[in-house]
């Protein structure tokens, strides 16, 4: 009894998560970033916070729009923000995801810069449409390597369904 159980708890499942990367499903996100989890060698210390809204197109596919505000060492004016779009591919049903995005940097004192950046992450669902959601990513910098970063962020994310 307990190993039927089991698999129909995995099946029930497996059959719930497939229906969450559906074409035609908007999502929402927020994301910490930085909090000393990256490293490029121009900042100390960090924080910043990210706000995405997607959509998805197809299925396991979306696509995303996204701005930031970032905070970078102890000088209180030592800020930036960062507007971009990016395309997210869930890899398999459970989660598990690749993202590209291009973001435009807007310094407030020194510079410009257009960053490429990759992610992986991981969409941990805590309820039907509600998500929790690590990522490792890297931005490149066009301006300096000095500004290219690798890093650690923690989201939360939102799967708006239709029906």
């Amino acid at each position: 009894m307990k190993k039927i159980s089991i698999v129909l708890m995995l099946l029930f499942t497996v059959l719930t998560v497939r229906a969450q990367f559906q074409a035609g499903k908007a999502y929402l996100g927020a994301s910490l970033t930085g909090l000393n989890l990256n490293y490029n060698s121009q900042d100390g210390f960090n924080f910043g916070v990210e706000a995405k809204a997607g959509y998805l197109f197809e299925d396991n596919w979306m696509v995303l729009g996204q701005a930031g505000l970032n905070h970078y060492g102890s000088d209180a004016v030592a800020d930036n923000f960062t507007a971009g779009v990016g395309l997210r591919y869930y890899i398999i049903q459970n989660g598990l995801y690749l993202g590209l995005n291009g973001k435009f940097v807007h310094d407030y004192h020194s510079y410009n810069d257009v960053m490429p950046g990759a992610e992986v992450g991981y969409a941990f669902f805590i309820n039907r449409s509600v998500t929790i959601e690590p990522a490792v990513y890297y931005n490149h910098s066009f301006k300096s390597c000095d500004y290219s970063t690798v890093g650690l962020k923690i989201g939360l994310g939102i799967y708006l369904f239709d029906d």
